[in-house]
């Protein structure tokens, strides 16, 4: 990872304090709702032309491994976020929403530099990224209807479009740029080119969703505190089932650090492209999104110094 990508969580909360900053700036209050869009779907294509796809018969060298996580991350994790949000946020659908949507998707990128930092086994961390990016393309929607089709917020023409715009369209140029390029020594230098971005595209975005929303998140501050009770007790009860299922399977420490910041990392920026675009008129669905991060990274490192602490002992 790049200083860039290290320094992530900084550039994120320093794109949220400029947006909100320049909120009566009129001109970047008219251009905002663009760099939200755009940045969004490069960030994602940045994403999808690094992911090597062709590499998911990797994730199964470990099938112990690859099976334990896809199932707490598909399966036990969806039903248990649900019922934190459930509980924690019946009263507010928006907020519901967002907070489901941010548990729902496992992260594709920062959980590798946790898992370094509490050395766990790195490559198999890598290894099963691009199966979870792919479960994750097709599960999120069918989770979404699933749980929310009875909800008036949920509009499914707009969630369709929204899967075009951010998912489809740039998942499916991605594939066809690095088809054309392959065997050409241009390909690893543009992929290395938009992956070095990444960060930097989501923080305009972020900068663009901030500054148009400003005002919505002054008026309604009190979120920040409303999601972190069921975030925080997510990572606990989860960091407690990662550790009982890996000693329960013989798991090695290697494997169980990447095991617990596998199914801890969340992926906002994937889930936050949908949640803008499905949800244009539930502004709190996206901020919730935004927030979660603000959240989860202390968290990981946190998480991380603990594990190096169990791990003298595992």
């Amino acid at each position: 990872m790049d200083l860039v990508e290290k320094l992530e969580p900084v550039l994120i909360f320093g794109a949220i304090i400029l947006g909100l900053l320049f909120k009566d700036v009129t001109i970047l209050n008219q251009i905002s709702p663009y760099l939200i869009n755009i940045f969004l779907a490069l960030m994602l294509f940045a994403v999808f032309l690094d992911v090597p796809l062709e590499d998911i018969k990797n994730s199964f060298y470990n099938r112990r491994f690859t099976v334990t996580s896809l199932l707490i991350n598909f399966l036990w994790t969806p039903l248990f976020g649900y019922f934190l949000g459930d509980l924690f946020l019946h009263g507010n659908i928006n907020l519901l929403l967002g907070f489901f949507m941010l548990i729902l998707t496992p992260c594709t990128d920062w959980y590798l530099l946790f898992t370094k930092m509490a050395k766990g086994d790195v490559p198999l961390s890598l290894s099963i990224l691009p199966i979870n990016l792919v479960l994750q393309l097709v599960l999120l929607p069918v989770y979404l209807l699933l749980f929310f089709s009875n909800s008036n917020t949920l509009n499914i023409l707009s969630l369709a479009n929204s899967l075009l715009t951010f998912i489809v369209i740039p998942f499916i140029t991605a594939q066809i740029v690095k088809y054309v390029l392959q065997g050409r020594s241009i390909k690893s230098e543009i992929i290395s080119f938009f992956s070095s971005y990444q960060t930097i595209f989501l923080c305009i975005a972020i900068f663009g969703l901030f500054n148009t929303e400003a005002s919505n998140l002054f008026d309604n501050i009190n979120i920040i505190g409303i999601v972190f009770i069921p975030l925080i007790l997510f990572f606990i009860m989860n960091f407690i089932l990662d550790y009982i299922v890996a000693r329960r399977s013989g798991f090695n420490y290697e494997d169980y650090a990447s095991l617990t910041l596998t199914t801890l990392a969340r992926n906002s920026p994937f889930a936050l492209a949908i949640a803008i675009s499905s949800f244009p008129d539930n502004q709190l669905v996206a901020i919730a999104l935004v927030i979660g991060p603000l959240i989860e990274l202390p968290v990981l490192y946190i998480v991380s110094k603990i594990l190096l602490q169990i791990r003298k002992n595992y």
